[in-house]
């Protein structure tokens, strides 16, 4: 994680030009989703979500004189890319789970929705990636006291693992029972495997006490989960939830307890990307600067 010292010393930038175009586009599609009659999500979506992306990233070049657009703009593309199939994932998951379906998109052939789906799952990393590290940019973070420490021992990773491997099974076999393990077993089984290959890992902050990253990835993904519901709920197509046994006290269309779900989520998406570039060769692993 960055020295807040350091990033508080830098010469402050300016807003950047990218971040006033997703200003706009924020404000024309907000106001296309909520509007317009009919079907008008499935294209209204990415133009908002970018505009959401652009934003968060152009606030935080403004705080930090970084973020991940100027850093490197053929990661930032690498991230939209990414991001699909890796929503992909969740949703394969869900068609044992059912925890959530489209309201609209009856309304499409299949090849046309999942066309439209791709499109609209690409912002899903870049917008929380970017959530993380404006969180990261506020001084408050560098004052967190030190956490729990958690090694990358081979004893520690070889239990994430098993336990990761078993929640799944238990998901997979009693959905109607084990459905919420859908938000934590994907990292209890990726993050080791990260470990094992010398890629980058939550661990190697946990194992000195440090939870910033931690802690960035969990704001972070709180701040575009209020989004995320707050713009579905008067979009159409537009999900909406079934959890068998917490569905009350809603937030937009999300039950209450279900934000707990997002926690979990924001690791397994670190983990999952890092494998992925790992994988691909990629040998600066520190691109993401939370």
């Amino acid at each position: 994680m960055n020295d807040p010292a350091i990033a508080r010393n830098r010469p402050k930038a300016a807003f950047p030009a990218h971040g006033w175009l997703g200003l706009g586009l924020v404000a024309l599609f907000w106001w296309l989703n909520w509007n317009l009659p009919g079907l008008r999500t499935h294209w209204a979506f990415f133009p908002l979500w970018l505009g959401y992306c652009l934003t968060i990233d152009g606030l935080v070049y403004l705080r930090r004189g970084t973020s991940l657009l100027k850093r490197s703009w053929r990661k930032y593309i690498g991230l939209f890319l990414v991001s699909a199939p890796v929503w992909w994932l969740f949703e394969a998951l869900n068609a044992r789970l059912q925890n959530w379906h489209y309201d609209g998109a009856e309304g499409f052939s299949p090849l046309t929705y999942f066309l439209w789906a791709t499109l609209s799952f690409t912002t899903v990393i870049p917008a929380v990636f970017g959530s993380a590290e404006l969180i990261s940019s506020f001084g408050f973070m560098g004052r967190l006291p030190r956490g729990p420490v958690v090694r990358p021992d081979r004893r520690t990773t070889l239990i994430f693992f098993v336990s990761g491997v078993a929640m799944l099974t238990a998901m997979l076999a009693w959905p109607q029972v084990f459905f919420p393990f859908v938000w934590i077993s994907i990292y209890f089984i990726t993050e080791p495997v990260n470990i094992w290959l010398g890629h980058r890992n939550l661990a190697r902050s946990t194992q000195h006490g440090d939870w910033r990253p931690v802690i960035a990835l969990w704001l972070g993904v709180l701040l575009t989960a209020f989004f995320w519901e707050m713009w579905n709920f008067y979009a159409y197509p537009k999900w909406v939830y079934h959890v068998p046994w917490a569905d009350f006290w809603h937030v937009f269309e999300m039950p209450l307890l279900g934000y707990g779900g997002y926690l979990p989520f924001a690791l397994e998406l670190f983990a999952i990307y890092h494998l992925v570039s790992g994988l691909l060769g990629d040998k600066d692993q520190n691109y993401v600067q939370i």
